[in-house]
């Protein structure tokens, strides 16, 4: 459906993290009304009617995902399944229930708990600044196949991590590397392959009045690795949370120390 300038210019003031939900809102309520396109007035009349109407809304968390499942050639691995697995988790927690009991008022959408999901570090959908960030990651590995010293993985690094030596494989400096895959699929005699491939995890970040970058685990999980840090979370969140505090407010050095070594990878 097509949108007025007037129209996009004022959705656009709407708080990213419920951009998304009110412009589909706008889209379908035009679209009941028979109109033909959104104008700047039915975007006033959606907005004013959805934030009256916000507790009715909010279900607890929240999860955001990247673009990656739309053919984004950046992928290091595929999420869709961990997605799935986590969005069960979170509703089988009772988040909402749990959030009617600790909250006194009126529930809004900064009290949920926040899951994003960015299949490569390029992090378009912001990891780094949500409950718990989600990052696909895939490290390389050097195989015995004949280099050719084409020099293709170490353009492919933007880090920079990636350096040829005359007549040896690729070198990597893994303290560089963001495991984003790139290097491996620019390489055409395959001496670089796909090696451990997973997720890296950050948590305990956010916006606000007091913003605050997520901390990364140390490591590469697995499917099942992830889902147990989320159970940790989740407990964590529910011990400690008992007025509707955001789950970074609750994270101390002292719990990621503790999640460090209890989920050493």
């Amino acid at each position: 459906m097509k949108w007025s300038q007037e129209a996009e210019e004022a959705v656009k003031k709407v708080p990213f993290f419920v951009r998304k939900k009110v412009r589909a809102r706008v889209e379908k309520e035009a679209a009941q009304a028979g109109a033909a396109g959104v104008t700047l007035a039915h975007v006033k009349t959606t907005q004013a009617r959805y934030l009256k109407n916000m507790s009715s809304e909010i279900k607890g968390y929240q999860i955001d995902t990247c673009f990656g499942h739309n053919g984004c050639s950046n992928r290091a691995v595929l999420s869709d399944d961990l997605v799935a697995r986590v969005e069960a988790r979170l509703f089988d927690a009772d988040l909402i229930g749990f959030l009617k009991e600790r909250v006194a008022g009126e529930l809004k959408f900064h009290h949920e708990f926040r899951v994003t999901f960015a299949d490569c570090p390029n992090a378009c959908s912001q990891p780094q600044i949500k409950d718990m960030g989600i990052i696909g990651a895939c490290l390389p590995m050097v195989t015995e196949a004949t280099c050719t010293q084409c020099g293709a993985c170490e353009a492919a690094c933007r880090e920079g991590a990636v350096t040829m030596n005359p007549e040896v494989p690729p070198t990597i400096d893994w303290k560089k590397c963001l495991a984003c895959g790139q290097c491996m699929a620019a390489c055409p005699t395959q001496t670089l392959e796909k090696g451990k491939s997973g997720f890296r995890l950050h948590l305990g970040g956010k916006l606000g009045r007091h913003p605050q970058l997520a901390r990364e685990l140390p490591g590469i999980f697995t499917e099942d690795e992830v889902m147990a840090v989320l159970n940790a979370c989740l407990a964590l969140y529910k011990e400690k949370s008992t007025h509707g505090q955001r789950f970074a407010e609750l994270f101390t050095e002292a719990d990621f120390q503790e999640f460090s070594k209890r989920f050493r990878t």
